[in-house]
């Protein structure tokens, strides 16, 4: 906003993009060369993404969703923790689901207008990203299930109980569901379900049965 309403000129923005970006790159092999690599791939996807990839339909999401599993991926490596493919997996879809399911509130919100503020928005439909949410959303229920039964599970946590905690999470996403389908605002879901009590609570109850399941004996 500051570059298009001329406060900030677009020579000192690239310069200013440049000498952050590339310090950070260098600070970032302080934290590993594991790192390093996932911040320069996060630093390269937005430059596509904000270059050409935020205006083709469907790999505008799948760029929002990789930024997350960048991040993960580079929190995982500066602290030096080894990721399990189940941590890429149930982080893909989740991504996958919430950036479809923003998709589909910006869609409802701006109207006949939506492609004036976002042009990928005309690619899109109400129907199309209904399914496209219906796909994530079982991807990521069955993934989770798949996740707390395996015996890799069992053996990294010491319980096979964690199964338990599949309720949870189904009634996570269907209220989530719930807030996007039938208490639509202006706030995208994201920020709706921060501040919706029946959904922080079952998150806190999410998180107390984790502990107890794997620390409880």
């Amino acid at each position: 906003r500051p570059i298009a309403s001329g406060e900030l000129p677009a020579g000192a923005a690239a310069a200013a993009a440049l000498l952050l970006g590339g310090g950070a790159l260098a600070a970032g092999f302080l934290l590993g060369p594991a790192f390093a690599l996932a911040l320069g791939g996060y630093l390269v996807l937005n430059l596509l993404y904000s270059a050409a990839l935020k205006h083709i339909v469907i790999l505008d999401v799948m760029s929002i969703a990789a930024g997350f599993v960048l991040r993960v991926l580079g929190g995982a490596a500066a602290i030096r923790v080894e990721v399990s493919s189940w941590l890429v997996l149930c982080g893909t879809f989740l991504a996958l689901f919430l950036a479809f399911s923003k998709r589909r509130h910006e869609l409802m919100l701006m109207a006949g207008g939506a492609a004036s503020q976002r042009r990928v928005l005309a690619d899109y439909s109400p129907v199309f990203l209904d399914q496209m949410i219906n796909v994530v959303t079982a991807s990521t229920v069955v993934c989770y299930a798949l996740y707390a039964a395996s015996s890799e599970t069992a053996a990294r946590l010491g319980t096979k109980r964690l199964i338990w905690t599949v309720p949870l999470v189904l009634f996570g996403i269907f209220r989530f569901l719930y807030l996007l389908y039938q208490r639509p605002g202006e706030r995208n879901p994201t920020e709706t379900i921060l501040h919706d009590a029946p959904f922080l609570t079952n998150m806190a109850l999410w998180g107390l049965l984790v502990v107890a399941l794997i620390y409880g004996g």
